[in-house]
């Protein structure tokens, strides 16, 4: 299994977008939100990071997709 590797614009995308869950879930607060809500907001933050994106590898590995 190859990492999917994101360009700068797509990391700041993950960024922002993971932010934006991160602040709505705190203004809702933490209690009040299910667990399952996290894993996106992990995903998008963790993408920001490493430039590995775990939502593209997983999609990959369930319906297949171009091999770069």
């Amino acid at each position: 299994m190859k990492a999917v590797m994101v360009d700068s614009a797509t990391r700041f995308f993950f960024l922002f977008a993971g932010s934006l869950i991160w602040l709505g879930r705190w203004l809702t607060g933490f209690q009040v939100v299910h667990w399952l809500l996290y894993i996106p907001a992990l995903f998008f933050l963790f993408a920001a990071v490493t430039g590995i994106c775990p939502g593209m590898i997983i999609s990959r590995l369930l319906f297949g997709g171009k091999q770069s």
